[in-house]
């Protein structure tokens, strides 16, 4: 990490904050917690849209991810201009909702904070992580796949102090 003392805020974005996005923070709160990172490193969500403020995780993500040893239970609320000052990488699912986080940003400091979750990932090849909730269950594993493969470039990048 470039910066043993200071504290890496990441937050995790997609639309509704009910599916992708807490999985994400889900998966990466696991990876940090067993790296022994918790002291360095924190992980929230949130969703572009405020359709589900205050919801739990769709149960379906919930139960995908519980079979991988996850709970995924935060609550969802809607992304803000704050979240800018709040958080030092800002990760958007697809390039919808990319687009959204950079309309919202105040200065190219800001826009710097922002990047695709798919960039990051190692094993995979994919421009985008796709929205499961109108998927059967290979959608919601496929995310699951796609999310953890891209949470492990993610804390591999920030022990490396690149991100």
């Amino acid at each position: 990490m470039k910066d043993n003392t200071k504290l890496y805020k990441v937050l995790f974005v997609c639309l509704g904050n009910i599916c992708r996005s807490p999985a994400a923070e889900g998966i990466f709160k696991k990876l940090v917690e067993e790296n022994k990172l918790g002291d360095k490193i924190i992980a929230d969500s949130a969703g572009t849209s405020g359709y589900h403020n205050g919801e739990l995780p769709d149960s379906r993500m919930r139960q995908h991810g519980a079979r991988r040893g996850y709970k995924f239970d935060s609550l969802s609320r809607k992304f803000t201009v704050h979240d800018f000052d709040d958080f030092d990488i800002i990760l958007a699912m697809d390039d919808s909702n990319y687009a959204n986080i950079m309309r919202l940003a105040p200065d190219i400091e800001s826009e710097r904070k922002v990047y695709r979750m798919v960039d990051f990932l190692q094993k995979y090849s994919h421009d985008h992580v796709p929205d499961p909730y109108y998927s059967g269950a290979d959608g919601f594993e496929l995310v699951l796949d796609l999310l953890e493969d891209g949470c492990n470039g993610l804390l591999e990048q920030i022990r490396d102090g690149k991100v």
